[in-house]
């Protein structure tokens, strides 16, 4: 199976998960007439109850907590590479002492 990369846009979203709220469809159904993933529909059903005040898709941002790990991962990984840089560079040395 191919894998899909399209973009919908916040109007396309925001119509999908009111079929599903609104019309009382299954995401099964929604995603089998319009071919759809269903991985998808659910997140933007779960966008759509969540942030009703805030289309899904538009302006998406990451809640604080979100931003803390992606900024705290993004520190694990710099550090990884440090250490590793540490290491070869204490083998270089350790060579040359001895």
């Amino acid at each position: 199976m191919a894998k899909r990369n399209t973009r919908f846009d916040a109007s396309f979203k925001r119509e999908v998960a009111r079929m599903v709220r609104d019309q009382r469809l299954s995401v099964s159904e929604v995603c089998r007439s319009m071919n759809l993933v269903e991985a998808a529909v659910r997140r933007w059903v779960a966008q759509y109850d969540g942030k009703p005040a805030r289309d899904p898709g538009e302006n998406e941002s990451f809640t604080e907590e979100q931003q803390r790990i992606r900024q705290l991962e993004a520190e694990n990984r710099q550090l990884r590479e440090d250490n590793v840089l540490l290491k070869r560079a204490s083998a270089i040395l350790a060579r040359e002492l001895e």
